[in-house]
């Protein structure tokens, strides 16, 4: 399994045609030859970042108007959403977000925006999950094995992720919170920093992305114990969910969607949310994407904007009974 998007997505997507009347009749209703500004709240390489200009490319050829990717990364993403709830209400201001947004809403009070307030959701576009990895060294065989461990020697397991307050961080906290054990959380500048004590033994686990565990999977280097989904994933069919481990409840999932003003009249929304649509059925873009572990999906803006406030009121749940230091 190598998990990592590749030229061929781009090529296969700029090809797509425009299925939905509805695509193009948006296109003609904004101002002549204004792009569409996409921001992508966070630094240029990462994952929002190419799932947006792959999108992008598609959504330029369907609709007869560019989609100008605007990269404006900080404050975990804040910065970027910040701008979009900000901008002129015509719709053509866009942003993507990861469900790492959602947490930063839940734990940072400070926003100048309320994500679900002020936002309004057009589209999820990818799902994706983390998987639960040991080095292969390690003792621990299964989720239960681990837990198991956690309860007879509290405190000794240390757990890594991308950063305080972050998904992965989140995903560690919420296991440790269901199952009632305690492990030592260690923060990184990035998973594949944690990814890298992971394997010189300075931690014992880490919830990761599939694209930054595989290499590691593959050569032998790391096991995968469960995957935070709260189905079994196609890309790693052989690896039990979490919950199905015995963590009953437990499903963390990493995804994209899209987002706008809240202020954007619905009738734009809907068709940027059927323009979003077309993209994610290419089949070679699902199939490609399924390989490496990230699904293509689509949904109603209604439906994508109420998972977000769900997902907001998860975290801060979770935040508040566990008791959570976050600063």
């Amino acid at each position: 399994m190598r998990l990592a998007f590749s030229t061929k997505i781009i090529s296969a997507l700029t090809g797509t045609a425009c299925f939905f009347m509805g695509a193009c009749t948006f296109a003609a209703e904004g101002p002549p030859g204004k792009p569409v500004r996409f921001i992508v709240p966070f630094a240029a390489g990462g994952g929002t970042d190419i799932a947006a200009r792959i999108y992008a490319a598609t959504l330029t050829r369907q609709m007869g108007r560019n989609f100008v990717v605007d990269n404006r990364p900080g404050a975990s993403g804040a910065v970027g959403v910040d701008i979009t709830a900000k901008a002129h209400p015509d719709g053509q201001t866009i942003c993507i977000i990861s469900a790492s947004n959602t947490v930063n809403s839940a734990v940072n009070q400070k926003l100048s925006y309320d994500l679900a307030k002020d936002l309004q959701g057009i589209t999820q576009v990818t799902s994706a999950f983390f998987v639960l990895i040991v080095p292969q060294s390690s003792p621990i065989k299964s989720t239960k094995e681990l837990i198991a461990y956690a309860k007879a020697q509290p405190g000794k397991l240390n757990y890594g992720s991308s950063g305080t307050g972050g998904i992965t961080h989140l995903a560690g906290a919420l296991f440790s919170h269901l199952e009632k054990i305690t492990m030592v959380h260690i923060p990184y500048r990035g998973e594949s920093a944690a990814i890298t004590d992971l394997l010189g033994g300075q931690t014992q686990l880490q919830f990761a992305s599939p694209l930054n565990a595989s290499p590691h999977l593959n050569s032998g280097k790391l096991r995968a114990l469960g995957v935070s989904s709260g189905k079994r994933n196609p890309a790693m069919p052989d690896i039990p969910t979490i919950a199905e481990s015995g963590v009953a409840g437990y499903d963390v999932s990493q995804w994209y969607g899209v987002i706008t003003s809240a202020k954007v009249p619905m009738s734009q929304i809907n068709r940027l949310s059927e323009a979003f649509a077309a993209a994610a059925k290419e089949p070679e873009i699902v199939q490609r994407l399924r390989t490496d572990g990230v699904d293509a999906v689509s949904s109603k803006p209604a439906v994508f904007h109420a998972h977000v406030t769900a997902e907001i009121g998860k975290w801060e749940k979770l935040v508040k009974e566990a008791g959570l230091q976050l600063q």
